[in-house]
């Protein structure tokens, strides 16, 4: 009996020893920082950026502030290369807010289908069209007050408007631009209008609007949600986040998006000077809850 269960011991498989997984890199604790300091140095990273950056720009394919109002609550969501391709067959159909008032809801629940939601979306089309033909003269007011009593369209919605089509200054925080706010230490706010009148105390007025073209930018390009390409990312040196996410150069640099990684934008007709190429009609992913990286609001 005990010669057999020697045998029975013999025989069983060698136990491999536990192999502990690579440690990542820890995270760069964040040092005492005065008021003063972090805001020399969020200032510093608005002049890296715009360097990195110098021709950041909305990303959603517009004529007139009509058509970036329509767009801009179109992208909630969704993303703006979605957006880009379902626009022009919109807009074709419906070029002024008198026809788009006009139009048969079935119809342009069918055209904006593919940008997700499009039974909400296509209600708040119909109202601030509506509204822009009843109580604005078929014009988009150039006033934020005014913007934000338009069916569909928040504050986020609004300051994308007024900073694009307007040139009045405005901060847009869409999900990259309250992510960095956060990682770069700005603001430990989740609320977008109290990261809003947080960042607005450290810049200068006349900085808002490329100041968010510039941390969407990033935010889509280097700094994602799940995985920021941090050993690729000029910022570094600034960031307290640094170590979030990749921190090995190589693999960093596969993680960049649209013209930093190669790949084409989301615009189909990018404006002059952006360094890569323009996207292809009818080439977007799809629509839908958790695909959104747009700027509008779902009413």
């Amino acid at each position: 009996m005990a010669e057999s269960k020697a045998r029975k011991t013999a025989t069983k498989a060698p136990v491999k020893a536990a192999v502990k997984p690579a440690a990542k890199p820890a995270k760069r604790p964040r040092k005492p920082e005065s008021h003063l300091a972090m805001v020399r140095r969020a200032r510093k990273i608005n002049r890296e950026l715009a360097e990195l950056y110098p021709y950041a720009h909305p990303e959603l394919d517009f004529e007139n502030p009509f058509e970036l109002l329509v767009a801009t609550v179109l992208s909630a969501q969704t993303t703006d290369l979605r957006v880009n391709q379902t626009t022009p067959v919109l807009f074709a159909k419906y070029p002024t807010p008198e026809d788009m008032a006009a139009a048969v809801p079935e119809e342009l629940e069918e055209i904006i289908r593919p940008t997700g939601f499009f039974r909400a979306k296509a209600r708040s089309l119909l109202g601030l069209s509506a509204a822009l033909r009843d109580r604005f003269g078929g014009e988009v007011p150039g006033r934020l007050e005014d913007l934000v009593t338009l069916p569909g369209v928040g504050r986020k919605t609004a300051n994308v408007v007024l900073g694009n089509a307007f040139g009045v200054p405005g901060i847009t925080v869409d999900t990259h631009f309250g992510r960095l706010a956060r990682r770069f230490g700005w603001t430990a706010e989740e609320d977008p209008e109290k990261v809003e009148a947080a960042v607005a105390e450290i810049f200068p007025k006349s900085e808002w609007t490329m100041l968010s073209h510039r941390v969407v930018f990033h935010g889509r390009r280097v700094c994602h949600s799940r995985k920021p390409a941090c050993g690729a990312c000029p910022i570094a040196p600034l960031c307290p986040s640094y170590g979030e996410g990749e921190t090995d150069p190589e693999k960093a640099r596969k993680l960049l998006k649209y013209e930093l990684g190669g790949q084409p934008g989301q615009r189909l007709r990018p404006p002059a000077g952006y360094p890569g190429l323009p996207a292809a009609p009818g080439a977007g992913g799809a629509a839908g809850p958790g695909a959104g990286d747009g700027q509008g609001e779902v009413a």
